[in-house]
């Protein structure tokens, strides 16, 4: 066992020395001579660590106000101003700059949600206001830019050349303490299903991640950015040694249309998938079990036209292997409305290849009407909520309508009926309209999570 722990031991001095361009250590349990070199990271983090900044936020605080007091003669009557200040809060994160030249920094959606005010902070402790570009919740990034003076940026690498077992560094703001580094290693790839944004595939790092680090830089050993520290699984909101990060790949893919557009033009093909699993491919007699198996195919769409049908099982999608249904909704949504791709599908026993043009994500609405009549007056979409909140956003309320009554506001969001979870309108009007008893909605409103009954 001892000689077991000095060869372990022996084997991270000769890889850090090796890092650090040092010479390899001789295996010993004794501290190096003065003339050996120490295993040291801190070469590489004078690299890296003055491209990553502290980030200061002032947003609105949304707060209740009584409908009375929204009629302007009961203002004046009760001596209250016409436009009420909103409440401001503060929050820090951390961000990564990536382009030198334009001032064009990444970081979390999240993090600057409802901002009024953003402010970096740079290792040599200038602070320069910053202005939001773009930002999109469903991956959880948003691009930020500066004044471009005498900055530092980070070379991107390829996430998709990760291995299980990498070393990786992360660096951050963690409870606003200032600039932190953290060593850990690969600890998963493309952890999906955990519900925290619309469009999954995380990074999973034991390197230590903690509120405030959001936004920040996961970094390989040779200095290139290879993800955006987003998320942390801990009993208290603390490190447990599970993080996650967005992968640089889909951080650039996001980045990119935020600069040209200011928006993410999230593309479609109009499909239906379900996962490829073992049952169902010995079902179809297929000797694989990993793919996206079309289960519809919306007439007139991109898939329509570009030949898939139902019970195909989509590969690959441009050479790239494909391992199932979410994979699937994940590559396609990253293109760009316009896009050509190359998919390899298996009919019948048969490989084809077909081509299909991606085209535009049209937003799901709906009315609640006869549907659901508790809560008529209100129309409730699919788009973009504005926070990180997955559900369905309740884009307007008629004045003295059932709904209105119930209690339900205009930027609602609706994330469970009844203590189940909604993802889309259909979903959620299903799930309404089937409750004959009190109708609870859990929602988002502002920063604060709500639960309101209808009866």
């Amino acid at each position: 066992m001892a000689i077991t722990a000095l060869r372990i031991l022996a084997l991270a001095w000769a890889l850090a020395a090796a890092m650090s361009g040092g010479a390899t250590l001789a295996a010993s349990p004794n501290a190096p001579a003065a003339n050996q070199a120490v295993p040291t990271l801190a070469p590489l983090m004078r690299e890296v660590t003055p491209a990553v900044v502290n980030i200061a936020v002032k947003s609105r605080a949304p707060m209740e106000q009584n409908p009375l007091f929204q009629d302007p003669f009961l203002r004046r009557f009760f001596d209250l101003p016409n436009q009420p200040r909103e409440p401001q809060s503060q929050s820090v994160g951390s961000g990564v700059i990536v382009d030198a030249r334009k001032g064009y920094v990444l970081t979390n959606h999240h993090v600057i949600a409802n901002a009024t005010e953003v402010t970096i902070t740079l290792k040599d402790s200038r602070q320069l206001p910053a202005k939001v570009v773009g930002a999109d919740s469903e991956t959880d990034i948003a691009l930020l830019q500066v004044k471009p003076e005498s900055l530092t940026q980070i070379p991107l690498g390829d996430s998709d050349k990760l291995e299980v077992g990498d070393y990786v560094v992360a660096i951050g703001n963690p409870f606003g303490l200032g600039q932190t580094v953290t060593l850990g290693i690969v600890s998963a790839l493309g952890r999906t299903g955990l519900g925290i944004e619309g469009y999954e595939d995380f990074i999973q790092t034991d390197a230590s991640i903690n509120p405030g680090n959001s936004g920040g830089a996961l970094v390989t050993l040779r200095g290139e950015l290879i993800g955006i520290n987003t998320a942390i699984i801990g009993p208290s909101g603390g490190n447990v040694g599970i993080g996650f990060a967005v992968p640089i790949n889909m951080a650039r893919a996001i980045m990119e249309q935020l600069a040209q557009f200011g928006e993410v033009r999230r593309g479609r093909i109009g499909v239906s998938v379900q996962d490829l699993t073992a049952d169902v491919a010995q079902a179809m007699k297929l000797d694989r079990s990993a793919g996206a198996l079309v289960t519809r195919v919306e007439p007139g769409s991109p898939a329509d036209k570009g030949g898939l049908k139902a019970r195909d099982v989509v590969t690959a999608i441009g050479g790239r292997p494909v391992k199932s249904g979410a994979d699937l909704r994940l590559r396609i949504g990253l293109l760009r409305v316009g896009d050509k791709v190359d998919l390899s599908v298996l009919r019948e026993g048969q490989t084809r290849s077909l081509s299909v043009t991606v085209g535009q994500r049209e937003p799901q609405r709906a009315e609640a009407g006869d549907a659901v009549p508790r809560l008529a007056g209100a129309t409730f979409s699919g788009e973009d909520q504005g926070g990180r909140a997955r559900g369905v956003l309740v884009s307007a309320v008629e004045q003295n309508s059932p709904a209105w009554a119930a209690g339900l506001r205009p930027g609602d969001v609706i994330v469970a009926v009844n203590r189940q979870p909604v993802a889309n309108v259909d979903g959620f009007l299903k799930l309404a309209r089937g409750v004959r008893g009190p109708l609870a909605l859990n929602l988002v409103r502002g920063e604060a999570l709500m639960v309101l009954v209808v009866q």
